[in-house]
């Protein structure tokens, strides 16, 4: 009679965890090279297939693992369904606010809003408290970036911005959302689909359609947008309860290098003393709030 399987030892589920949270990170980071080939298709449009598409495919997987009266708390509680409903409105911006700059020739400034992004959850979660030294001076240095790089572009890094802030909004919605991973998203791409059908409609009836001008490839690769969003999250889904959040901090931050390096290398976007000025504060500001993390034993960045 064969000898059961011995369960998984932890140092063999941390490095699972370890391997499939870089997979993640680093796909997401490789994902502008695939929206950077939808270039030339309206932004906005394009976050309407990619709701619509993401709806389909967790539709598929909440289906086939009988997840879908999970998601019954939100249509009984109001207050958690307006958290979702703010949660999804901020992520739809990020999403956009991404997509806009990649497909635009604007690489390098969605890796600004990303490396900014997690000084910006510390900031919001100690909002309640004193800020220590450590992460004033992030804060301080991470203002001093955005007026360097101001002064450079001729105005201030408004995407960068704008990606940073709405990630920050959606990081502390989500704290208060009490559904696993797979169905919080599914929550929210639920909320986001009547407007994003309606804006479909919309540009097909009045204008020439969300996807006039098209290459084959490109029709090929908008319907597989829900794919390339659901399979980054459900490695990260393995991941985190494996990793510890310190750990998931660190893989973080190779999104936002992926992207710095695919705009210098791939994509010859300029690389000006004034932008290295900028990015240098960042990074030295980024520093500071590691090292202080570490010093007080919590997460440089729980992702949202």
């Amino acid at each position: 009679m064969p000898r059961p399987h011995p369960h998984p030892r932890p140092v063999d589920e941390r490095r699972a965890g370890i391997l499939t949270g870089a997979a993640a990170y680093v796909l997401w980071g490789l994902l502008t090279l695939y929206w950077h080939e939808l270039s030339g298709l309206n932004a906005f449009g394009l976050i309407g297939w990619r709701i619509t598409w993401s709806v389909v495919v967790l539709g598929i997987a909440l289906t086939i693992t009988r997840r879908w009266a999970d998601l019954r708390p939100v249509l009984r509680d109001r207050a958690l369904l307006a958290r979702i409903v703010a949660a999804s409105v901020a992520l739809a911006i990020n999403w956009t606010s991404y997509v806009w700059c990649v497909t635009h020739g604007r690489v390098i400034e969605t890796a600004l809003g990303y490396f900014l992004s997690p000084i910006g959850l510390v900031v919001a979660g100690v909002y309640h408290e004193h800020l220590r030294t450590a992460q004033r001076v992030a804060l301080g240095l991470a203002a001093a970036a955005v007026v360097v790089l101001g002064v450079g572009y001729g105005a201030p890094p408004v995407f960068a911005l704008l990606m940073a802030t709405t990630w920050t909004a959606y990081g502390m919605l989500k704290k208060s959302v009490p559904l696993p991973v797979l169905e919080s998203l599914a929550a929210e791409c639920l909320a986001l689909l009547p407007v994003a059908l309606l804006m479909l409609v919309g540009m097909q009836v009045f204008g020439p359609g969300s996807l006039h001008g098209a290459s084959t490839l490109q029709l090929v690769l908008v319907p597989l947008t829900g794919v390339v969003t659901t399979v980054p999250l459900l490695l990260f889904a393995h991941a985190a309860p494996r990793v510890s959040l310190g750990t998931l901090g660190w893989l973080q931050y190779s999104v936002p290098t992926i992207n710095l390096a695919l705009g210098v290398l791939v994509y010859n976007e300029a690389m000006p003393a004034w932008r290295i000025a900028g990015f240098a504060l960042v990074w030295i500001g980024l520093a500071c709030i590691t090292v202080d993390a570490l010093r007080n034993r919590t997460a440089v960045l729980e992702p949202a």
